[in-house]
């Protein structure tokens, strides 16, 4: 069977920075001490996932937060008016 994707509204910011989406935390790879770079981490209903400069940080129907590729955000989304 093949199956279309509802229209929904979702909320998203696109990130590129600490401090551009509040659940977005600083990324440390466990027993690296004092690591830092560009990248961020975020917890997700699967798990926490890193986030890159340029992935969009969406908001899904039930309040959860995941991160989104551009390119694929850009392929599965539109504005909405």
């Amino acid at each position: 069977m093949k199956y279309r994707k509802k229209p929904v509204v979702i909320e998203a910011t696109q990130w590129f920075k600490m401090g551009d989406h509040p659940k977005v935390e600083k990324y440390s790879p466990p027993g690296v001490v004092g690591y830092s770079n560009t990248q961020g981490w975020i917890k997700t209903l699967e798990g926490g996932h890193v986030v890159s400069p340029g992935d969009y940080i969406i908001t899904g129907v039930a309040g959860e937060h995941y991160p989104c590729k551009p390119d694929i955000f850009e392929l599965t989304y539109e504005v909405a008016e």
